[in-house]
């Protein structure tokens, strides 16, 4: 079945339509997770997918992560695509053990003869007023593990494409999903794909001073971009999509372009994957650089309640005022 090509819709509806295409191209294909069956997903993104393909594709799990992710692992030995969804961020670390000793391992483990074709849907990041375990960005401890592909759309059409992308790899992917942009709707054509998996995106060209950014960040650049026009500064933003493996061919060639960098995500810096891009393009880029690469993320604590995340998260000031340092160097 060919996904119609829409102009404009939710990324939950482009994340519903990705794996509905691929439930109907391939029999391989299996979603499970807790309540991804009758319910349709505590974010409704796999709603309608267990009426139609039934219960035996699209199963409702107990809720233990670890068991989900260890039949998941079992069942892509057996020559199946399973597509695990973790109801949200904070519940990842009980599947933790098998997704960075066993899933990102056996590859390796067996020469190479062992495939696991596994996708793990995460819905992350703040923004949404959740209460405690619902909100975090886990992503560094993931793209730090040798093995595991590691990817976050920032846009409805991304999310399309880079789920099917990633399906279809046979390496294991860890997916994330930025739950704040999740009903923000935008243009997307589902006719062909607009980049490879882990291809950075240049998503506003300028020429004063590059923000880098994944996820739910993205769109807080480019609001941050927009707004530093009333200053007279044209900022860059680019759109890492992928932090395992890192397009950093993309991110020189935009420094390059304009000399000053500052990387922004909502996961705490410190020992974030805004240090490892900074510390690479410092390696890469020095005699490009104006000023320091900066970095503006979420503090060294833990996740807030939701009455204070909006002290915690980043915001346009806060970019902007990274902006003002890096420009006064």
């Amino acid at each position: 079945m060919t996904p119609p090509k829409i102009t404009a819709l939710s990324m939950v509806r482009a994340l519903n339509e990705a794996l509905r295409s691929a439930l109907d191209e391939d029999p391989k294909v299996l979603v499970m997770g807790e309540d991804v069956g009758r319910l349709g997903g505590v974010f409704r993104v796999t709603d309608g997918l267990q009426k139609d393909f039934g219960e035996d594709r699209v199963t409702d799990t107990p809720l233990a992560e670890s068991g989900i992710v260890g039949t998941a692992i079992g069942l892509a030995l057996r020559g199946y695509r399973p597509i695990v969804e973790i109801q949200f961020d904070g519940f990842t670390f009980p599947a933790f053990n098998q997704i960075v000793t066993q899933l990102a391992k056996l590859h390796a483990r067996s020469e190479g003869v062992l495939r696991l074709p596994v996708v793990i849907r995460i819905p992350y990041g703040g923004g949404v007023g959740a209460i405690e375990h619902h909100s975090e960005s886990p992503e560094a401890y993931f793209a730090h593990t040798a093995g595991l592909r590691v990817v976050t759309p920032s846009t409805p059409e991304d999310a399309f494409w880079m789920l099917r992308q990633a399906i279809s790899t046979d390496d294991p992917v860890i997916f994330f999903e930025p739950k704040r942009r999740y009903w923000e709707k935008a243009r997307a054509d589902l006719s062909s794909p607009p980049a490879a998996l882990h291809a950075a995106r240049v998503v506003r060209p300028g020429r004063d001073l590059t923000l880098v950014a994944y996820g739910p960040m993205v769109g807080l650049c480019v609001e941050a971009a927009e707004a530093a026009v009333a200053e007279g500064r044209d900022l860059e933003v680019l759109d890492l999509r992928s932090l395992s493996p890192i397009d950093f061919d993309a991110v020189q060639a935009s420094l390059e372009r304009t000399r000053r960098m500052v990387v922004v995500h909502e996961a705490p810096v410190f020992f974030g994957a805004g240090a490892e891009v900074a510390a690479r393009i410092t390696e890469r880029c020095f005699y490009h650089l104006e000023a320091p690469v900066l970095r503006v993320g979420g503090y060294h604590s833990p996740y807030p309640a939701s009455r204070m995340e909006h002290e915690y998260l980043p915001t346009v000031d806060r970019v902007l005022d990274a902006v003002d340092r890096a420009l006064s160097y």
